[in-house]
Protein backbone atom coordinates (compact mmCIF):
# COMPACT_ATOMS: atom_id res chain seq x y z
CA UNK A 1 0.00 0.00 0.00
CA UNK A 2 2.27 2.26 0.95
CA UNK A 3 4.80 2.01 -2.00
CA UNK A 4 2.14 2.24 -4.11
CA UNK A 5 1.21 5.70 -2.51
CA UNK A 6 5.01 6.61 -2.81
CA UNK A 7 5.10 5.71 -6.89
CA UNK A 8 3.85 9.04 -8.06
CA UNK A 9 3.01 12.98 -6.90
CA UNK A 10 0.04 12.33 -7.83
CA UNK A 11 -0.67 9.62 -5.81
CA UNK A 12 1.49 10.58 -2.77
CA UNK A 13 -0.93 14.00 -3.55
CA UNK A 14 -4.11 12.15 -3.09
CA UNK A 15 -3.03 10.55 0.38
CA UNK A 16 -1.85 14.19 1.26
CA UNK A 17 -5.53 15.64 0.21
CA UNK A 18 -6.88 12.41 2.55
CA UNK A 19 -4.40 14.07 5.61
CA UNK A 20 -5.50 17.65 5.28
CA UNK A 21 -9.45 16.84 5.43
CA UNK A 22 -8.75 15.20 8.57
CA UNK A 23 -7.10 17.97 9.68
CA UNK A 24 -10.14 20.18 8.92
CA UNK A 25 -12.47 17.48 10.28
CA UNK A 26 -10.46 17.79 13.78
CA UNK A 27 -10.36 21.16 13.38
CA UNK A 28 -13.77 21.86 13.50
CA UNK A 29 -14.44 19.25 15.91
CA UNK A 30 -12.26 20.64 18.73
CA UNK A 31 -13.57 24.14 19.94
CA UNK A 32 -14.15 26.90 18.20
CA UNK A 33 -11.74 29.36 20.48
CA UNK A 34 -9.10 30.44 18.01
CA UNK A 35 -5.78 30.71 18.98
CA UNK A 36 -3.32 33.79 18.49
CA UNK A 37 -3.04 33.52 14.79
CA UNK A 38 -6.63 32.47 13.68
CA UNK A 39 -8.26 34.80 15.96
CA UNK A 40 -5.78 37.94 14.36
CA UNK A 41 -7.19 36.57 10.84
CA UNK A 42 -10.65 36.97 11.88
CA UNK A 43 -10.54 40.35 13.47
CA UNK A 44 -8.43 41.86 10.60
CA UNK A 45 -10.99 39.74 8.06
CA UNK A 46 -13.07 42.89 9.02
CA UNK A 47 -10.60 44.96 6.61
CA UNK A 48 -8.45 45.27 3.17
CA UNK A 49 -5.71 47.22 4.20
CA UNK A 50 -1.80 47.50 2.53
CA UNK A 51 -0.37 46.62 5.82
CA UNK A 52 -1.91 45.10 9.48
CA UNK A 53 1.46 45.76 11.29
CA UNK A 54 4.57 43.08 12.04
CA UNK A 55 3.31 40.66 9.27
CA UNK A 56 2.70 41.38 5.43
CA UNK A 57 -0.41 41.40 4.25
CA UNK A 58 -0.68 38.25 1.46
CA UNK A 59 -2.15 35.42 4.21
CA UNK A 60 -4.54 38.43 5.48
CA UNK A 61 -5.55 39.19 1.89
CA UNK A 62 -6.42 35.86 1.11
CA UNK A 63 -8.85 35.41 4.20
CA UNK A 64 -10.31 38.73 3.24
CA UNK A 65 -10.96 37.56 -0.23
CA UNK A 66 -13.01 34.74 1.45
CA UNK A 67 -14.64 36.05 4.32
CA UNK A 68 -16.06 38.62 2.08
CA UNK A 69 -18.07 35.76 0.04
CA UNK A 70 -19.08 33.78 2.79
CA UNK A 71 -18.83 35.05 6.00
CA UNK A 72 -16.38 34.14 9.09
CA UNK A 73 -16.62 30.69 10.75
CA UNK A 74 -14.51 27.98 11.56
CA UNK A 75 -14.58 26.42 8.09
CA UNK A 76 -13.45 29.69 6.57
CA UNK A 77 -10.45 29.93 9.02
CA UNK A 78 -9.72 26.28 8.73
CA UNK A 79 -9.70 25.29 5.01
CA UNK A 80 -8.09 27.95 3.50
CA UNK A 81 -5.00 27.06 5.99
CA UNK A 82 -5.08 23.60 5.01
CA UNK A 83 -4.91 24.25 1.21
CA UNK A 84 -2.03 26.53 1.59
CA UNK A 85 -0.49 24.16 3.42
CA UNK A 86 -1.02 21.20 0.38
CA UNK A 87 0.07 23.52 -1.89
CA UNK A 88 3.40 23.39 -0.28
CA UNK A 89 3.76 19.51 -0.34
CA UNK A 90 2.50 19.39 -3.62
CA UNK A 91 5.13 22.11 -5.02
CA UNK A 92 7.89 20.79 -2.91
CA UNK A 93 6.89 17.71 -4.81
CA UNK A 94 7.42 18.94 -8.27
CA UNK A 95 10.33 21.40 -7.01
CA UNK A 96 11.55 17.40 -6.08
CA UNK A 97 10.68 16.01 -9.61
CA UNK A 98 12.93 18.26 -11.29
CA UNK A 99 16.01 17.55 -9.89
CA UNK A 100 15.52 14.06 -8.85
CA UNK A 101 15.30 10.89 -11.28
CA UNK A 102 13.63 8.78 -9.49
CA UNK A 103 9.24 9.67 -9.32
CA UNK A 104 9.60 7.49 -6.35
CA UNK A 105 12.30 9.29 -4.78
CA UNK A 106 10.53 12.66 -5.63
CA UNK A 107 7.02 11.66 -4.21
CA UNK A 108 8.93 10.45 -0.59
CA UNK A 109 10.70 13.51 -0.80
CA UNK A 110 7.40 15.26 -0.77
CA UNK A 111 5.75 13.28 1.80
CA UNK A 112 8.84 13.53 4.13
CA UNK A 113 7.83 17.04 4.43
CA UNK A 114 5.51 16.23 7.30
CA UNK A 115 8.97 14.90 9.54
CA UNK A 116 9.82 18.53 10.06
CA UNK A 117 8.75 20.13 13.22
CA UNK A 118 7.69 23.48 11.50
CA UNK A 119 5.78 22.06 8.44
CA UNK A 120 4.61 18.94 10.31
CA UNK A 121 2.98 20.08 13.61
CA UNK A 122 3.82 23.91 14.21
CA UNK A 123 2.14 25.10 10.26
CA UNK A 124 -1.11 22.87 11.73
CA UNK A 125 -0.88 23.76 15.24
CA UNK A 126 -1.14 27.56 15.30
CA UNK A 127 0.60 29.54 12.60
CA UNK A 128 -0.61 31.35 9.55
CA UNK A 129 1.92 33.83 8.20
CA UNK A 130 4.41 31.15 7.97
CA UNK A 131 2.04 28.69 6.33
CA UNK A 132 2.24 31.18 3.47
CA UNK A 133 6.03 31.23 3.45
CA UNK A 134 6.10 27.95 3.49
CA UNK A 135 3.73 27.72 0.15
CA UNK A 136 5.73 30.62 -1.45
CA UNK A 137 8.99 28.65 -0.92
CA UNK A 138 8.10 25.72 -2.35
CA UNK A 139 6.33 27.55 -5.54
CA UNK A 140 10.02 29.64 -5.70
CA UNK A 141 11.85 25.69 -5.49
CA UNK A 142 9.86 24.12 -8.13
CA UNK A 143 10.10 27.19 -10.80
CA UNK A 144 13.91 27.65 -9.59
CA UNK A 145 14.64 24.30 -10.35
CA UNK A 146 12.61 24.34 -13.29
CA UNK A 147 14.30 27.40 -14.91
CA UNK A 148 17.81 25.74 -13.79
CA UNK A 149 16.58 22.19 -15.87
CA UNK A 150 14.39 23.59 -18.61
CA UNK A 151 14.54 27.77 -18.47
CA UNK A 152 10.75 28.95 -20.08
CA UNK A 153 8.90 31.97 -19.70
CA UNK A 154 6.70 30.05 -17.68
CA UNK A 155 9.44 29.02 -15.07
CA UNK A 156 10.74 32.76 -15.29
CA UNK A 157 7.60 34.13 -14.23
CA UNK A 158 7.35 31.40 -11.57
CA UNK A 159 10.04 32.29 -9.76
CA UNK A 160 8.49 36.41 -10.09
CA UNK A 161 5.29 35.10 -8.61
CA UNK A 162 6.63 32.69 -5.80
CA UNK A 163 8.96 35.84 -4.93
CA UNK A 164 6.22 38.54 -4.43
CA UNK A 165 4.10 36.33 -2.62
CA UNK A 166 7.09 35.37 -0.85
CA UNK A 167 8.10 38.90 0.31
CA UNK A 168 4.39 39.82 0.97
CA UNK A 169 4.17 36.80 3.53
CA UNK A 170 7.14 37.33 5.56
CA UNK A 171 9.84 39.59 5.05
CA UNK A 172 12.67 37.18 5.91
CA UNK A 173 11.56 35.47 2.43
CA UNK A 174 13.90 37.51 0.93
CA UNK A 175 16.75 35.46 2.16
CA UNK A 176 15.87 32.92 -0.66
CA UNK A 177 15.96 34.45 -3.95
CA UNK A 178 19.54 36.41 -2.66
CA UNK A 179 20.93 33.17 -2.09
CA UNK A 180 19.71 31.33 -5.31
CA UNK A 181 20.96 34.30 -7.09
CA UNK A 182 24.78 34.10 -5.83
CA UNK A 183 24.40 29.91 -5.22
CA UNK A 184 24.32 29.86 -8.78
CA UNK A 185 27.04 32.44 -10.09
CA UNK A 186 29.80 29.89 -9.62
CA UNK A 187 28.15 27.09 -11.68
CA UNK A 188 29.43 28.34 -15.61
CA UNK A 189 26.51 26.05 -17.42
CA UNK A 190 23.52 28.05 -15.24
CA UNK A 191 25.39 31.57 -14.95
CA UNK A 192 23.28 32.25 -18.44
CA UNK A 193 19.90 31.68 -16.62
CA UNK A 194 20.87 35.33 -14.75
CA UNK A 195 21.48 37.65 -17.68
CA UNK A 196 18.11 35.78 -19.72
CA UNK A 197 15.11 38.67 -20.49
CA UNK A 198 13.25 36.30 -19.29
CA UNK A 199 14.15 37.47 -15.94
CA UNK A 200 12.82 41.07 -16.55
CA UNK A 201 9.16 40.18 -16.86
CA UNK A 202 9.42 37.98 -13.65
CA UNK A 203 10.81 40.56 -11.47
CA UNK A 204 8.56 42.99 -12.82
CA UNK A 205 5.64 40.28 -11.90
CA UNK A 206 7.40 40.34 -8.29
CA UNK A 207 7.44 44.02 -7.56
CA UNK A 208 3.44 44.67 -8.93
CA UNK A 209 2.56 42.08 -6.32
CA UNK A 210 4.90 43.71 -4.04
CA UNK A 211 3.78 47.42 -4.79
CA UNK A 212 0.94 47.95 -2.35
CA UNK A 213 2.48 47.01 0.43
CA UNK A 214 6.03 48.25 -0.46
CA UNK A 215 3.92 51.95 -1.05
CA UNK A 216 2.56 51.45 2.81
CA UNK A 217 5.65 50.35 4.33
CA UNK A 218 7.95 53.69 4.21
CA UNK A 219 5.15 55.00 6.56
CA UNK A 220 4.35 52.18 8.77
CA UNK A 221 8.14 50.91 9.60
CA UNK A 222 7.95 51.26 13.01
CA UNK A 223 4.97 49.03 13.55
CA UNK A 224 6.24 47.01 11.06
CA UNK A 225 9.61 46.16 12.45
CA UNK A 226 9.33 47.07 15.89
CA UNK A 227 7.85 44.03 17.21
CA UNK A 228 10.22 41.10 15.26
CA UNK A 229 12.91 43.45 16.46
CA UNK A 230 11.96 43.27 20.08
CA UNK A 231 11.75 39.52 19.91
CA UNK A 232 14.93 39.15 18.10
CA UNK A 233 17.28 41.05 20.14
CA UNK A 234 15.54 39.79 23.37
CA UNK A 235 16.96 42.78 25.38
CA UNK A 236 15.64 41.01 29.12
CA UNK A 237 18.01 38.19 28.94
CA UNK A 238 20.97 39.24 26.79
CA UNK A 239 23.65 42.18 27.75
CA UNK A 240 24.76 44.60 24.90
CA UNK A 241 27.89 43.70 23.15
CA UNK A 242 29.70 40.01 22.96
CA UNK A 243 27.43 38.02 25.17
CA UNK A 244 24.95 39.00 23.13
CA UNK A 245 26.25 38.35 19.98
CA UNK A 246 27.37 34.66 21.76
CA UNK A 247 23.86 34.34 22.84
CA UNK A 248 22.88 35.35 19.18
CA UNK A 249 24.66 32.95 17.59
CA UNK A 250 24.34 29.80 19.78
CA UNK A 251 20.18 30.62 19.82
CA UNK A 252 21.28 30.56 15.42
CA UNK A 253 22.80 26.96 15.79
CA UNK A 254 20.06 25.88 18.64
CA UNK A 255 17.62 26.71 15.75
CA UNK A 256 19.50 25.28 13.04
CA UNK A 257 19.72 21.69 14.83
CA UNK A 258 16.36 21.56 15.77
CA UNK A 259 15.15 22.51 12.03
CA UNK A 260 17.28 19.72 10.78
CA UNK A 261 17.65 17.05 13.46
CA UNK A 262 14.73 15.02 13.17
CA UNK A 263 14.49 14.30 9.56
CA UNK A 264 18.19 13.76 9.44
CA UNK A 265 18.33 11.07 12.22
CA UNK A 266 15.07 9.17 10.41
CA UNK A 267 16.50 9.11 6.70
CA UNK A 268 20.11 8.13 8.37
CA UNK A 269 18.18 5.50 10.34
CA UNK A 270 16.19 4.27 7.22
CA UNK A 271 19.34 4.23 5.06
CA UNK A 272 21.79 3.08 7.26
CA UNK A 273 25.29 3.18 6.02
CA UNK A 274 23.83 4.28 2.37
CA UNK A 275 23.10 7.55 4.10
CA UNK A 276 26.67 7.75 5.34
CA UNK A 277 28.23 7.25 1.46
CA UNK A 278 25.64 9.45 0.00
CA UNK A 279 27.21 12.28 2.04
CA UNK A 280 30.48 12.46 -0.34
CA UNK A 281 28.42 12.55 -3.31
CA UNK A 282 28.24 15.94 -5.42
CA UNK A 283 27.09 17.41 -8.22
CA UNK A 284 25.97 20.79 -9.72
CA UNK A 285 22.53 20.90 -8.78
CA UNK A 286 23.74 19.43 -5.34
CA UNK A 287 26.54 22.28 -5.04
CA UNK A 288 23.38 24.93 -5.50
CA UNK A 289 22.07 23.67 -2.73
CA UNK A 290 24.58 23.51 -0.48
CA UNK A 291 25.37 27.29 -1.63
CA UNK A 292 22.13 28.59 -0.82
CA UNK A 293 21.42 26.85 2.36
CA UNK A 294 25.29 28.39 3.44
CA UNK A 295 24.60 31.61 2.25
CA UNK A 296 21.17 31.90 3.74
CA UNK A 297 22.69 30.77 7.02
CA UNK A 298 25.61 33.29 6.87
CA UNK A 299 22.81 36.16 6.11
CA UNK A 300 21.42 35.13 9.91
CA UNK A 301 25.10 35.53 11.51
CA UNK A 302 24.90 39.34 9.88
CA UNK A 303 21.60 39.48 11.59
CA UNK A 304 23.42 38.39 15.22
CA UNK A 305 26.32 40.68 14.67
CA UNK A 306 25.12 43.52 12.71
CA UNK A 307 21.37 43.95 14.23
CA UNK A 308 21.65 42.51 17.43
CA UNK A 309 19.85 39.30 16.96
CA UNK A 310 19.96 37.21 20.13
CA UNK A 311 16.82 34.69 19.99
CA UNK A 312 16.85 33.09 16.42
CA UNK A 313 13.48 30.88 16.15
CA UNK A 314 13.20 28.00 14.13
CA UNK A 315 10.42 29.24 11.82
CA UNK A 316 12.50 32.05 10.80
CA UNK A 317 14.97 29.46 8.65
CA UNK A 318 12.19 27.74 6.72
CA UNK A 319 12.78 29.88 3.53
CA UNK A 320 16.81 28.69 4.34
CA UNK A 321 16.41 25.04 5.29
CA UNK A 322 13.31 23.69 3.83
CA UNK A 323 15.39 22.64 0.80
CA UNK A 324 16.99 20.05 2.98
CA UNK A 325 14.91 17.18 2.15
CA UNK A 326 15.45 17.94 -1.49
CA UNK A 327 18.70 17.89 -0.97
CA UNK A 328 19.09 14.47 1.36
CA UNK A 329 17.12 12.54 -1.28
CA UNK A 330 19.43 14.05 -4.45
CA UNK A 331 22.27 13.19 -2.07
CA UNK A 332 21.27 9.52 -1.83
CA UNK A 333 20.25 9.50 -5.84
CA UNK A 334 23.51 10.72 -7.04
CA UNK A 335 25.43 8.17 -4.61
CA UNK A 336 23.91 5.68 -7.24
CA UNK A 337 22.96 2.88 -4.66
CA UNK A 338 20.57 0.77 -4.26
CA UNK A 339 18.04 2.29 -2.14
CA UNK A 340 14.98 0.16 -2.32
CA UNK A 341 16.11 -1.20 1.29
CA UNK A 342 15.73 2.11 2.78
CA UNK A 343 13.04 3.31 1.56
CA UNK A 344 10.77 0.34 2.53
CA UNK A 345 12.25 1.43 5.91
CA UNK A 346 11.45 4.89 5.93
CA UNK A 347 7.93 4.92 3.99
CA UNK A 348 6.07 4.10 7.58
CA UNK A 349 7.45 6.96 9.09
CA UNK A 350 4.69 9.76 7.33
CA UNK A 351 1.85 7.70 8.42
CA UNK A 352 3.07 7.31 11.73
CA UNK A 353 3.63 11.26 11.97
CA UNK A 354 0.19 12.05 10.67
CA UNK A 355 -1.24 9.77 13.49
CA UNK A 356 1.20 11.66 15.99
CA UNK A 357 0.58 14.87 15.04
CA UNK A 358 -3.37 14.65 14.81
CA UNK A 359 -3.16 12.82 18.03
CA UNK A 360 -1.12 16.07 19.53
CA UNK A 361 -3.70 18.73 18.16
CA UNK A 362 -6.65 16.83 19.56
CA UNK A 363 -4.98 15.62 23.19
CA UNK A 364 -3.53 18.69 23.89
CA UNK A 365 -7.13 20.41 24.25
CA UNK A 366 -9.10 17.50 25.25
CA UNK A 367 -6.42 16.08 27.68
CA UNK A 368 -5.59 19.16 29.35
CA UNK A 369 -6.52 18.63 32.73
CA UNK A 370 -3.61 15.34 32.66
CA UNK A 371 -1.29 17.71 31.13
CA UNK A 372 -1.84 20.95 33.15
CA UNK A 373 -0.56 23.59 30.51
CA UNK A 374 -4.03 24.81 29.38
CA UNK A 375 -4.33 26.42 25.92
CA UNK A 376 -5.85 29.53 24.69
CA UNK A 377 -8.20 26.91 22.66
CA UNK A 378 -9.34 25.67 26.29
CA UNK A 379 -10.90 29.56 26.78
CA UNK A 380 -14.70 29.28 27.09
CA UNK A 381 -16.08 32.05 24.85
CA UNK A 382 -18.53 30.27 23.84
CA UNK A 383 -19.54 30.08 27.20
CA UNK A 384 -19.13 33.91 27.82
CA UNK A 385 -21.37 34.72 24.68
CA UNK A 386 -23.95 32.83 26.18
CA UNK A 387 -23.90 34.62 29.48
CA UNK A 388 -23.24 37.72 28.43
CA UNK A 389 -26.24 38.00 25.76
CA UNK A 390 -28.61 36.40 27.55
CA UNK A 391 -30.72 39.26 27.75
CA UNK A 392 -29.58 41.60 25.17
CA UNK A 393 -27.45 41.28 21.99
CA UNK A 394 -24.91 44.44 20.78
CA UNK A 395 -24.67 46.12 18.00
CA UNK A 396 -20.87 47.37 18.53
CA UNK A 397 -18.33 45.21 20.65
CA UNK A 398 -15.12 46.88 21.56
CA UNK A 399 -12.39 44.67 22.37
CA UNK A 400 -8.92 44.93 24.04
CA UNK A 401 -6.63 42.62 22.30
CA UNK A 402 -6.68 40.62 19.06
CA UNK A 403 -7.53 37.67 20.49
CA UNK A 404 -10.35 38.79 22.18
CA UNK A 405 -11.61 40.75 19.26
CA UNK A 406 -10.85 37.93 16.82
CA UNK A 407 -12.96 35.10 19.24
CA UNK A 408 -15.59 37.91 19.74
CA UNK A 409 -15.97 38.45 16.05
CA UNK A 410 -16.58 34.62 15.12
CA UNK A 411 -19.20 34.45 17.85
CA UNK A 412 -21.08 37.54 16.37
CA UNK A 413 -19.95 37.25 12.72
CA UNK A 414 -22.47 40.05 11.87
CA UNK A 415 -21.61 42.57 14.77
CA UNK A 416 -19.04 45.04 13.99
CA UNK A 417 -15.94 44.15 16.32
CA UNK A 418 -13.33 47.22 16.60
CA UNK A 419 -10.05 48.02 18.68
CA UNK A 420 -9.44 51.07 19.35
CA UNK A 421 -7.14 52.96 16.90
CA UNK A 422 -7.32 50.37 14.73
CA UNK A 423 -6.76 50.77 11.50
CA UNK A 424 -7.90 54.35 11.79
CA UNK A 425 -7.32 56.72 14.19
CA UNK A 426 -10.30 56.20 16.81
CA UNK A 427 -13.62 53.63 16.90
CA UNK A 428 -16.06 56.02 14.51
CA UNK A 429 -18.36 52.70 14.71
CA UNK A 430 -19.03 53.91 18.49
CA UNK A 431 -20.49 57.52 17.45
CA UNK A 432 -23.02 55.76 15.15
CA UNK A 433 -23.71 52.79 17.33
CA UNK A 434 -27.63 52.93 17.94
CA UNK A 435 -28.00 50.16 20.81
CA UNK A 436 -26.04 48.83 23.42
CA UNK A 437 -21.96 48.38 23.27
CA UNK A 438 -20.07 45.17 24.92
CA UNK A 439 -16.73 46.39 25.74
CA UNK A 440 -14.75 43.64 26.70
CA UNK A 441 -11.27 42.48 27.52
CA UNK A 442 -8.78 40.00 29.24
CA UNK A 443 -6.12 41.14 31.98
CA UNK A 444 -2.71 39.85 32.26
CA UNK A 445 -3.22 36.84 33.63
CA UNK A 446 -6.10 33.78 33.40
CA UNK A 447 -7.48 34.52 36.61
CA UNK A 448 -7.12 38.70 37.00
CA UNK A 449 -9.55 40.38 34.90
CA UNK A 450 -7.92 43.49 35.52
CA UNK A 451 -8.13 46.26 32.76
CA UNK A 452 -4.87 47.29 31.36
CA UNK A 453 -3.96 51.11 31.97
CA UNK A 454 -3.31 51.22 27.89
CA UNK A 455 -6.66 49.98 27.26
CA UNK A 456 -8.62 52.15 29.47
CA UNK A 457 -6.96 55.08 28.44
CA UNK A 458 -7.72 54.26 24.77
CA UNK A 459 -11.43 54.19 25.29
CA UNK A 460 -11.32 57.69 27.24
CA UNK A 461 -9.61 58.51 23.81
CA UNK A 462 -11.82 57.50 21.76
CA UNK A 463 -15.51 58.75 23.83
CA UNK A 464 -15.92 55.94 25.28
CA UNK A 465 -16.68 55.90 29.34
CA UNK A 466 -17.31 52.89 31.18
CA UNK A 467 -20.23 53.08 33.74
CA UNK A 468 -19.01 49.96 35.66
CA UNK A 469 -16.71 47.28 35.48
CA UNK A 470 -17.49 43.42 35.69
CA UNK A 471 -16.29 40.17 35.27
CA UNK A 472 -17.25 36.87 34.28
CA UNK A 473 -15.27 33.71 34.95
CA UNK A 474 -15.74 30.24 33.83
CA UNK A 475 -14.18 27.21 33.98
CA UNK A 476 -11.91 26.03 30.91
CA UNK A 477 -12.83 23.73 28.84
CA UNK A 478 -11.95 20.27 29.45
CA UNK A 479 -10.32 21.12 31.95
CA UNK A 480 -10.80 19.72 35.66
CA UNK A 481 -13.08 22.32 37.15
CA UNK A 482 -10.42 23.81 39.39
CA UNK A 483 -9.18 26.19 36.96
CA UNK A 484 -11.07 29.02 35.19
CA UNK A 485 -10.58 31.66 32.61
CA UNK A 486 -12.21 35.58 33.64
CA UNK A 487 -12.85 38.01 31.37
CA UNK A 488 -14.08 41.76 31.99
CA UNK A 489 -16.36 43.35 30.49
CA UNK A 490 -19.14 46.77 30.28
CA UNK A 491 -21.80 47.30 28.80
CA UNK A 492 -22.41 50.93 27.47
CA UNK A 493 -24.67 52.64 25.58
CA UNK A 494 -23.64 53.38 21.96
CA UNK A 495 -23.01 57.00 20.63
CA UNK A 496 -19.83 59.65 21.46
CA UNK A 497 -20.88 61.84 24.31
Amino acid sequence: MLERITRSITSASIFLAAYFLLNIALRIALPHTLDLDEAEQSFYSQYLLAGYGPQPPFYNWIQYAIVSVTGISMWVLSVPKNIILFGCYLFYGLAAREVLKSRSLAAVAMLSLITLPQVGLMAQRELTHTVALLFATSLFLFGFFRTLRQPTIGSYLLIGIATGIGLISKYNFAILPFAALVAVLPEREWRSRLIDWRLLPAAVLAILIVLPHALWLPDNLASASAPTLERMTAEHLAPAGLPRIGQGLLSLVIAVLGFVALPIVLIAAAFRRDFFRALSSSSPMIRVIERMMVISLIAFVGVVLFAGASDIHERWLDPCLLVLLIYLFLKLETADLDLSAGLARFRPVVPVFMVVILSILLFRIVGIQYIGTYTRTNVPFSGYVAELTATRKPVLIVAGTKFVAGNMRLEFPDVPVVIPFFPGPGVPEYADAKGPVLVIWRGETADDPTISPGFANDLVKSGIHLPELKTLTLPYLFGDGKRSFSIGYSWVEGGAK
